[in-house]
């Protein structure tokens, strides 16, 4: 029986970093409100189910990790339009497109190929 972790030392390090931003986002969306609405706790609910599912190298856990980090330009699109997109709040912006950029870097890609189940 393998061991569960909630970090990975042995991945690339732009997976670490994704697994802990994903957690982060969790933390975060809880803080601000997140724990007050059925949304908020999927989101919650997503982001350290992301995290773990990396960390444990699940396809499923990239996918959602993927899926998650994606979601707040497709909200805010779809909601508000282009305009609204590149308006937000500006660390919140820069966590998720260091969230994409991490998983789709090219080592992130590869690893998660050869390496996930």
């Amino acid at each position: 029986m393998e061991p569960r972790r909630w970090m990975n030392q042995s991945q690339p390090q732009t997976l670490q970093i994704a697994v802990f931003l994903l957690y982060i986002n969790a933390f975060f969306t809880a803080f601000y409100g997140g724990l007050g609405s059925v949304i908020g706790l999927i989101l919650i609910a997503a982001n350290v189910g992301a995290g773990y599912g990396v960390a444990n190298e699940k396809r499923w856990g990239y996918g959602l990790a993927l899926a998650v980090a994606f979601l707040p330009f497709v909200l805010r699109l779809l909601l508000n339009g282009l305009d609204d997109v590149l308006g937000t709040n500006l660390i919140n912006l820069m966590l998720v497109i260091a969230l994409v950029a991490l998983l789709l870097h090219p080592q992130s890609r590869e690893y998660q190929r050869i390496w996930f189940k």
